[in-house]
């Protein structure tokens, strides 16, 4: 990755994380969630000058993604997202449609490992919002309260 690119991505990453600054909101996280896979995708496909705006557009579109799955989930399904990072293994998909809603909801730990802080999680959580199916990649770790919280 050019320096240029790197300080595209890092800018518009510092960007997200500085709306996080209060108390991050499920739709903030999933902003921020969506938005780095996006931003990585996007200097993995574009080449050239097209390189810059496939970072920058990548990255807003896994943003806006990420931001639409963490805002469509109530507290039942953040809580059944926690519960399939705790005890399903890695590859073992977890699905649940939340009858209030009509959203369904499919998580699946994809690697398992541990950090400083403790065991991690990389997942993908695919949802089906108002017929719209989306997908965010995502990592959380277990904090010392046994929650679960998206880094």
């Amino acid at each position: 990755m050019k320096r240029l690119d790197k300080g595209i991505l890092i800018a518009l990453l510092a960007g997200a994380l500085a709306a996080c600054e209060t108390q991050p909101v499920k739709e903030q996280m999933g902003t921020v969630a969506g938005g780095v896979p996006g931003g990585v995708l996007g200097a993995t496909v574009g080449e050239g000058r097209g390189r810059t705006a496939a970072i920058v557009g990548g990255t807003l579109a896994g943003a806006y993604l990420g931001s639409r799955v963490g805002k469509s989930m109530d507290k039942k399904d953040s809580e059944k997202a926690a519960q399939t990072l705790e005890t399903s293994p890695t590859a073992s998909t977890t699905s649940w449609r939340n009858p209030y809603t009509g959203r369904t909801y499919t998580v699946t730990p994809t690697r398992t490992y541990t950090s400083a802080t403790g065991p991690c999680r990389d997942f993908t959580t695919r949802a089906v919002i108002d017929g719209h199916d989306e997908l965010v990649q995502d990592t959380a770790c277990r904090q010392p309260d046994g929650s679960w919280k998206t880094m």
